[in-house]
């Protein structure tokens, strides 16, 4: 056997190993962060955010409101009216690029609650693409809630709401996931109530139902026992 002395081999043999273990590093440390994610994302489903409410000492929550169209605004509006303006208050409206209607109704319904409030004047309304139509096909929807999602997502980097309420149109979809999302990465406290609508009497909306069983919704509420 002969002995091989040439540096260079032995050079080479130290990259090889060093190289190695450097990739192992970056192999352990990446499996890390994905296991620190994932439960941090199984103990917020299983936490939601519910103490924002302090009645002791209440404090303004930054509001994100989904309008649909229809009754679910209609419903929206009779339960924004038994809200606190000064506490949920600044309030963004998100309405569906094809609601014709909706950016005018939380306009005219910011006006009837009078510049006697402290909050007045204090809400934006925001159009983004519609995540699915009635009667869309399963197909087809995926795509457009894609699309519902990537152009949701600068609007909500930016308000980072406290609280989303939502009663059922599909618009709240992207919103709500967004919503987690920017919890999961602790940009913001995302409580997403959930009021299905009362056209609901013996089954979930397909957004209820989604909402519900995922547990996206830190609060959810029916108005039928049924």
């Amino acid at each position: 056997w002969q002995v091989v002395s040439d540096p260079t081999l032995y050079s080479y043999s130290f990259l090889v190993m060093m190289s190695a273990v450097g990739f192992n590093t970056v192999v352990f440390f990446v499996a890390g962060c994905i296991c620190l994610l994932g439960i941090r994302v199984l103990y917020l489903l299983l936490h939601p955010v519910r103490n924002l409410w302090n009645t002791s000492h209440p404090t303004s929550l930054r509001t994100l409101i989904v309008l649909g169209s229809g009754g679910h605004t209609a419903e929206m509006m009779r339960l924004l009216d038994k809200l606190r303006p000064e506490i949920y208050s600044p309030r963004c409206y998100v309405v569906a690029d094809t609601d014709k209607l909706g950016s005018s109704k939380a306009t005219a319904f910011e006006e009837t609650r009078g510049k006697d409030s402290a909050a007045f004047g204090q809400y934006s309304v925001v159009t983004i693409p519609r995540s699915r139509e009635v009667g869309q096909s399963w197909s087809s929807s995926f795509f457009t809630t894609l699309y519902a999602i990537f152009a949701s997502c600068v609007f909500m980097l930016r308000e980072r709401p406290d609280v989303i309420l939502c009663n059922g149109p599909g618009t709240c979809i992207p919103i709500c996931g967004l919503a987690f999302l920017l919890r999961v990465l602790g940009l913001a406290r995302g409580c997403v109530v959930y009021v299905e609508s009362i056209a609901r009497v013996q089954h979930l909306s397909l957004t209820g139902k989604i909402l519900y069983k995922s547990r996206l919704a830190s609060l959810f509420f029916v108005q039928w026992e049924s």
